[in-house]
């Protein structure tokens, strides 16, 4: 309990929770075509047992991811992957293919769907979700995980449309949630294992342990997504 009195845990809830909803805004849209052929009575059942199922499969990938973020060199390559992601918030919507989901008329064959559908669109969140929790959330990485996750389903499943007209109306605040993704990228690549672990391949030089460094890879992180993101826009909208 004493760790939900730190800041530390509130800013990495957070976090998640902004991730989760600026990367997860097709699930509203992927819940309302699995379940568009349910009699009505069945579709609230649908979407809670679809999302919770989905849900439940996202911790479990994100406690794998965990692990694997203590393997050498991962991290820098887990930060390569979120400034990608964070770039592709900056850039112009492309055609998602959500008419190839199929709805059914089954309550657990839209479950399914909606499961699936999320697994295959949950792999950047993951990422994102897991260096978020890894990089601010100390030695209680999965329990806000799963806080954070929670604390969004209401968010993603009942808010969603809301959200979505206020990225709309205030493009600012996909751009600060790009930054973000930046900034994680930042303070997860200087923590990786190989670069601050004596222990770890000690042929690998080693960063110093001062704190600035943390925060100033996160600055350096959050203005590459932003620059980098800025640059590929421009350089569409001149070829468009």
């Amino acid at each position: 309990m004493q760790a939900l009195m730190t800041p530390e845990f509130w800013i990495a809830v957070g976090q998640i929770i902004m991730i989760d909803i600026l990367l997860g805004g097709d699930n509203a849209v992927v819940i309302a075509l699995a379940c568009r052929k349910l009699p009505p009575a069945q579709r609230s059942k649908g979407i809670l047992w679809g999302t919770a199922g989905a849900i439940m499969l996202r911790v479990i990938l994100i406690f794998f991811a965990l692990q694997l973020l203590a393997i050498p060199f991962l991290k820098l390559v887990g930060a390569i992957l979120l400034v990608w992601i964070g770039v592709k918030l900056l850039l112009p919507e492309e055609e998602e293919g959500h008419a190839n989901i199929e709805g059914s008329d089954k309550l657990w064959g839209a479950v399914k769907t909606v499961i699936v559908a999320d697994l295959v669109m949950s792999v950047d969140n993951v990422i994102a979700i897991a260096g978020a929790a890894e990089t601010a959330g100390g030695d209680h990485t999965m329990p806000l995980v799963i806080f954070g996750l929670l604390v969004s389903i209401p968010i993603i499943v009942w808010g969603s449309q809301l959200v979505i007209k206020l990225m709309d109306r205030y493009p600012l605040i996909i751009t600060l949630g790009a930054m973000l993704l930046g900034w994680i990228a930042g303070t997860m690549a200087v923590s990786d294992p190989a670069l601050v672990n004596p222990e770890v391949m000690p042929q690998v030089p080693k960063l110093p342990a001062e704190g600035w460094i943390k925060y100033a890879a996160g600055v350096t992180g959050a203005l590459l997504v932003y620059g980098v993101g800025r640059g590929l826009k421009a350089r569409r909208s001149a070829t468009g």
